[in-house]
């Protein structure tokens, strides 16, 4: 097969596999590389209409990249509401993601039965992430039972906003927060949101300068 029909195939396929992606981050930076395969490809043919249309979305698709990043960190991007445990909602929406969750959490039903607290991200009028916490060992310390990113979301920091030394467990009075055993499966993460090694355990202490750093990005 000629290299260069090798390209153009290599290019089709990754077009594919980019739109069979469910974060948006992803399908973005994969859409984008495709198109940039096709505008070769067609050049090389003198296909000049397909080489432009690649070339727009090239260029959309690198200007939307450019905008996720930039508001990543935005606090106006995101809001924090806090609902009741018992809420019939938040127990739909557990149920409703429990095969994700599972992979690295207890069933929904114990978490729930274990959290006192429970926090919603929303992105506009979107819900994309869930928090459940409980008192920890002592009164000024919360437990995270459950940090849950929604798939489409992962490439993102939702959770940090729930975090953060002004968030809803500083207003509760919590002076620390402990992750979940889940959450230190990922140290990367546990350091961008504030977290840092205690012991045996990764603990965000509220009010930090280390912890307000890590929260504005």
């Amino acid at each position: 097969m000629p290299l260069l029909e090798i390209i153009g195939w290599s290019g089709s396929a990754l077009l594919v596999v980019s739109l069979l992606q469910t974060r948006v981050m992803r399908l973005r930076v994969l859409n984008s590389a495709a198109s940039a395969v096709l505008v070769g490809y067609n050049a090389a043919l003198q296909v000049w209409p397909m080489v432009a249309m690649n070339v727009v979305l090239v260029a959309i698709n690198l200007v939307v990249i450019w905008r996720m990043v930039r508001h990543r960190h935005d606090a106006r991007a995101y809001d924090v509401v806090r609902v009741g445990v018992g809420e019939p909602f938040l127990a739909h929406l557990l149920a409703r993601h429990a095969a994700d969750i599972t992979e690295f959490n207890p069933p929904p039903d114990a978490l729930l039965a274990e959290a006192e607290h429970a926090f919603l991200v929303t992105s506009g009028d979107e819900v994309v992430g869930v928090v459940l916490s409980r008192v920890g060992v002592a009164p000024e310390e919360q437990q995270v039972v459950l940090d849950y990113v929604l798939p489409d979301y992962r490439d993102f920091t939702p959770g940090e906003f729930v975090f953060r030394p002004d968030g809803p467990f500083a207003q509760m009075g919590a002076a620390r927060v402990v992750a979940s055993p889940a959450m230190t499966a990922s140290e990367r993460y546990l350091a961008a949101v504030g977290f840092a090694p205690d012991g045996d355990r990764r603990v965000l202490r509220l009010g930090s300068s280390s912890a307000r750093a890590s929260a504005a990005g």
